[in-house]
């Protein structure tokens, strides 16, 4: 029987995770610091979040007091990590101030997965981490039974924290006889006993839609405006670009936060799935700095080809920024062949470390979700935090 044990325990290394005083662009981060294990280190590329004072574990507990947010025991709070981002679960227990939960999860010999909590959750709130990223079948479906499990516990609340939610893509119809994956996962999610679910930029807000329990939308958008404040570029320099049609809503809200920066937009036409061609550009990017912006990069397709495009039309740099890597080849060879300036992403889903090319800026949404988490423990306002 193999076997897959999750710890608790934190290495000696340190990664410093910045936390956004969120509102404003040009907002700066607090910090805290927050050890790793090792094991989840990249050696040949960077991780990076621009940071301005130190603030301790205690310090940051307190703030939610200054603030009069309502107050619950620590000791009804739990999170538990599944396998699929345990890197990104310990960064955010040590932003909370908490120890991730003990569980034991287990894979048999036929690929069935085993899940066992080791301490008491009965009548606590329950948070589940677990990003349902590639294998997105193996990772949802330990995510069902860890939700299973909670709910066998008598958890008081069981809120499943996806920071991908995979199928998200599949959440219309096109054409005919097609499914519609997104409601499906949707209805899986609710069937196994969750209670609520908090998800980082869904492909669509329509997904919010499909659950029949709470959904908490957080947006990642913040950690990467922040860190494009530190570049400094001139505004009067910066252009904003939708690399589709069908993200013009989410780059026109990067813009506006983006000192107000023009829009462009690429128009492409699909010929199939993960295979795009690029036909015209609407607007203006002759020498400017051109920041591409979308919720994922997948093969890299679309967004390579617009680069390039952007390139002929006369850019003299090209950023690209997605919450979500999901990185499926040839995208790393795609990403890495000159056309960018930098691809700014986040850790919502772990970059193997054989992925990690020079101008790969991967910056952390550990204090976001830990933030989310504490308010939706304290019956606190989400969406405040993103005004």
């Amino acid at each position: 029987m193999a076997s897959i044990a999750l710890s608790s325990s934190i290495g000696a290394s340190k990664l410093r995770i910045g936390f956004p005083t969120l509102g404003r662009a040009a907002a700066r981060f607090e910090s805290v610091r927050c050890e790793v294990s090792k094991a989840f280190q990249a050696t040949n590329g960077r991780i990076c979040t621009p940071l301005s004072r130190d603030l301790g574990i205690p310090m940051l507990l307190d703030m939610h007091k200054e603030q009069g947010l309502p107050q619950k025991s620590d000791t009804k709070l739990r999170v538990f990590s599944g396998t699929a981002n345990l890197a990104l679960a310990q960064e955010i227990a040590c932003c909370l101030g908490l120890e991730l939960g003990k569980i034991n999860i287990k894979r048999f010999a036929d690929g069935e997965v085993y899940v066992q909590l080791q301490e008491s959750v009965r009548g606590c709130d329950v948070f589940l981490i677990q990003p349902t990223c590639p294998p997105v079948n193996e990772n949802l479906c330990e995510l069902l039974i860890m939700i299973d499990a909670c709910r066998r516990a008598s958890a008081r609340t069981i809120t499943a924290v996806i920071p991908y939610f995979g199928y998200a893509r599949a959440d219309r119809k096109t054409q005919g006889r097609e499914s519609i994956a997104a409601k499906l996962t949707a209805n899986l999610i609710t069937k196994a006993g969750a209670d609520r679910v908090l998800a980082c930029d869904l492909h669509s807000g329509q997904s919010m839609g499909y659950f029949d329990i709470f959904v908490d939308h957080v947006y990642g958008q913040p950690v990467i405006l922040d860190y494009l404040a530190s570049k400094k570029i001139p505004a009067e320099d910066l252009v904003v670009v939708s690399p589709d049609v069908g993200g013009v809503a989410r780059a026109r809200g990067f813009a506006k936060k983006l000192s107000d920066a023009p829009l462009a937009i690429v128009d492409k036409r699909r010929q199939g799935h993960n295979v795009s061609e690029v036909m015209n550009l609407i607007g203006d990017v002759k020498g400017k700095v051109a920041v591409m912006v979308d919720d994922m990069i997948d093969t890299a397709g679309t967004i390579t080809s617009a680069a390039a495009l952007l390139q002929e039309e006369g850019a003299k740099a090209v950023y690209a920024c997605c919450t979500h890597a999901v990185f499926s080849p040839p995208a790393i060879e795609r990403l890495s062949g000159g056309l960018f300036q930098e691809v700014i992403i986040t850790n919502t889903i772990p970059v193997a470390e054989h992925n990690y090319f020079p101008q790969l800026t991967v910056l952390s949404v550990a204090n976001l979700l830990a933030e989310t988490i504490w308010r939706v423990h304290g019956d606190g306002s989400v969406s405040s935090i993103f005004q």
